[in-house]
């Protein structure tokens, strides 16, 4: 499971934390590994799962 490097940079914008989202974009992976940037994660005041995509649900008839 990782998260996508734009959502963090988005929701950390989103807070008014612009310096911090500029960082964030240059240092980071493009897919950030939760358990690799725990320690990150938890200064920037992020929760894991917030910013997780839901698993998918496969597409097909309804039964």
């Amino acid at each position: 499971m990782t998260i996508a490097r734009q959502r963090i940079v988005s929701l950390l914008r989103q807070r008014g934390q612009r310096i911090r989202a500029d960082w964030v974009e240059r240092e980071l992976p493009e897919q950030v590994d939760p358990e690799k940037h725990a320690g990150l994660l938890a200064i920037l005041r992020l929760d894991p799962a917030d910013l997780v995509d839901p698993p998918r649900t496969p597409l097909g008839p309804s039964a």
